[in-house]
C-alpha cells in the first residue's frame, strides 16, 4: 500500500472524545421533543452527521425541533464541554508521525469550525490543525455524501486517490469511500458500529498506536 499525500481526520471520536457527552445530550433533547431515542440508538443513527441533517430526519418523522434547534445546540456547547474533553488515546503520536513524514493533513468534520476550536483547544491539539479545519457548513451536503472530503482535498491540492480518511462513524466511512479515498475506521469506542464500518469498506483498527503501520507512514 502506497503512502498517502494527505491524511484527513474526522474530529469527534477520532481526535477528541466528545461523542458520549454529545449523544447523551442529543438523545435527551430529541426525546423531550417527542422523538424517543435512546443514547445507544442515537449513537447508531446520528453519529458523524451534521445537526442540520439530524433535524431534517427528525422533522420528516413529524416532530418539530424548532427553527433555532441548531443555534440552541451550539449555544449550549460551552456548558456541555465546560468540564473539559480528552484527546483520543495516542492520537497525537500518529499526528506527529504524519508530520515527521512530511505528509499533508487536515480535519474534515460535520461540526462547525468554532466547535472544533473549542474541543481541539481543550486537548492541546488545535496547534496542529488551526489553519486546516474544514466543516460541513462549507459544502452543500454533509456526510455520508462525499462533498466535505472532496472539498478538503481540493483546498489542500491533493487528488482524492492520494488521500486517506480517518473516521469512526459509518456516515463518515461512507463519505470517504464515496470520495474515492482509502478509509481507516477507529472502533476503540465500545459503542462503535464495527459491522457498519466494515460494510462501508473501511479498514478497521481499535488502537491509534497501530495506525502508522497500517497506512503506512514513511
Amino acid at each position: 500500500m502506497r503512502s498517502p499525500k494527505l491524511v484527513i481526520f474526522d474530529c469527534d471520536g477520532v481526535l477528541v472524545d466528545t461523542e458520549p457527552l454529545a449523544n447523551r445530550r442529543l438523545s435527551s433533547w430529541l426525546s423531550e421533543a417527542g422523538y424517543e431515542v435512546s443514547y445507544e440508538q442515537c449513537r447508531r443513527q446520528f453519529v458523524g452527521r451534521s445537526l442540520v441533517s439530524v433535524q431534517k430526519e427528525v422533522e420528516a418523522a413529524g416532530i418539530s425541533l424548532g427553527p433555532d434547534f441548531v443555534e440552541r445546540w451550539y449555544r449550549e456547547l460551552p456548558s456541555l464541554f465546560g468540564s473539559g474533553v480528552q484527546a483520543i488515546p495516542h492520537i497525537e503520536t500518529f499526528i506527529r508521525a504524519v508530520k515527521a513524514a512530511g505528509i499533508g493533513y487536515c480535519v474534515a468534520s460535520s461540526a462547525r469550525v468554532d466547535k472544533m476550536h473549542m474541543t481541539l483547544g481543550q486537548t492541546g491539539l488545535l496547534a496542529h490543525f488551526r489553519d486546516v479545519l474544514f466543516s460541513a457548513t462549507m459544502v452543500e451536503r454533509g456526510k455520508p455524501f462525499p462533498d466535505l472530503f472532496l472539498h478538503a482535498a481540493g483546498k489542500m491540492g491533493v487528488d482524492p486517490a492520494d488521500c486517506i480518511v480517518i473516521e469512526d462513524s459509518v456516515a463518515g466511512a461512507q463519505a470517504g469511500a464515496a470520495a474515492g479515498m482509502r478509509v481507516f475506521a477507529y472502533h476503540g469506542d465500545p459503542h462503535a458500529d464495527r459491522d457498519g464500518l466494515a460494510a462501508a469498506g473501511a479498514n478497521l483498527f481499535d488502537d491509534m498506536r497501530t495506525l502508522a503501520g497500517l497506512v503506512p507512514i514513511r
